[in-house]
């Protein structure tokens, strides 16, 4: 099946389940690498500014920082690759097939090589690894590849997700998950590793220190966007099937609801933890929720099927790639006021904002990185 089918399919999954209603400073990081960040103006005061068009062999899914000088994106089962640049000069720093030996690894039922499908990353906020989700694995074993329209009965494989040690470019872990794991989000506390499945319809929590699951939350219809606050307590999930962001308490695995809007996607939180953002991608909306005032302060349109979301250090604007439009725009967080829409690509679908040179990368899915100046 060709990614345009899966997209369409992934559109129509989604509607069938919605209801209606509804100052210079350098700072050394764990591994010994050094970033230093920009001074600048309040980035809500700036313009995106297209300065490098990066191509080659790859259909990024997504993009992400690392905080320390290095962008990843991940290209799906296309090119079996996770790529990595050099935020500044946009060389690229490797490109790691996502073949695996999966029995070298303890998992002695699989014999021979096994290819995957990177979806998002996460790195460790140590700066030593990328955790990078696949939608699905290939191989022996492997006979019934996931579906974008899904549910836990559907009978689809399990999948696995990938640890890369930074240090060699190399997968060095691997983990059993559910089916087509999709968002991958690391505390900030470096205490566990969380995985939304998109089938499976659930929220696994893996043990940084154990290395294991220690806890399965069930969502809903299609959890996707993951987003974690500064302390590390408490997790918010995005169920895109639905109109809930799931708040969830990483100490007792309680769960509240919070009424979002329809179809939210991703979702960001402001520096201080105090603001939620959440794209709701079928309305073409980002909305910001008061986490302390328990109400919705603010929303805005931003373009056809906004997808992802990525906010600035500063925490002054959000970034949002709007798929169907072709574009990304920048949105003032103190009013959610629109301040700019560029034309980027043909379907946008991943986002990450860099500290250290405050520049925004879009990952276009059919083939292109486009990176942005905001000055």
């Amino acid at each position: 099946m060709t990614y345009r089918a899966r997209l369409a399919i992934l559109i129509a999954a989604i509607t069938a389940v919605i209801p209606a209603s509804f100052a210079d400073e350098t700072t050394t990081v764990a591994n010994d690498t050094t970033a230093t960040f920009q001074s600048h103006s309040p980035i809500d005061s700036t313009k995106m500014v297209l300065i490098q068009t990066i191509g080659g062999n790859i259909t990024p899914k997504s993009v992400r920082a690392s905080g320390t000088g290095i962008v990843s994106a991940h290209n799906m089962m296309y090119r079996h690759s996770i790529t990595f640049y050099d935020a500044k000069t946009f060389a690229l720093l490797a490109t790691v097939p996502d073949s695996v030996d999966l029995a070298k690894f303890g998992f002695t039922q699989y014999s021979g090589i096994y290819k995957g499908a990177p979806v998002e990353g996460s790195y460790s906020p140590d700066g030593k690894y990328l955790y990078v989700t696949n939608y699905a694995m290939y191989g022996k074993g492997f006979n019934h590849e996931g579906h974008d329209t899904c549910s836990p009965s559907s009978g689809y494989d399990s999948s696995f997700l990938y640890r890369i040690n930074l240090a060699t470019y190399s997968i060095d872990a691997v983990y059993h998950v559910g089916v087509v794991p999709k968002v991958v989000e690391v505390t900030p506390d470096n205490k566990y590793i969380l995985v939304s499945h998109w089938c499976s319809y659930d929220l696994r929590v893996i043990s940084v220190e154990t290395q294991k699951v220690v806890k399965v939350l069930k969502i809903g219809a299609y959890p996707r966007g993951i987003t974690v606050s500064p302390d590390g307590q408490t997790a918010y999930v995005a169920q895109m099937g639905g109109t809930t962001i799931h708040q969830i308490d990483l100490k007792t695995f309680s769960d509240k609801l919070i009424q979002i809007g329809v179809n939210p996607r991703a979702v960001v939180l402001s520096p201080d933890g105090k603001i939620l953002y959440a794209t709701l991608n079928s309305s073409g909306k980002v909305t910001a929720y008061d986490l302390i005032k328990h109400r919705k302060i603010g929303t805005v349109t931003t373009g056809k099927a906004a997808r992802s979301l990525a906010i600035s250090t500063d925490g002054t604007a959000l970034f949002v790639v709007n798929f169907d439009s072709g574009s990304m725009s920048k949105v003032r967080t103190s009013d959610m006021k629109l301040l700019q829409t560029v034309k980027v690509c043909a379907q946008p679908i991943g986002v990450t904002y860099e500290p250290t040179t405050d520049r925004t990368w879009v990952a276009c899915y059919l083939g292109q990185i486009k990176v942005y100046e905001n000055s």
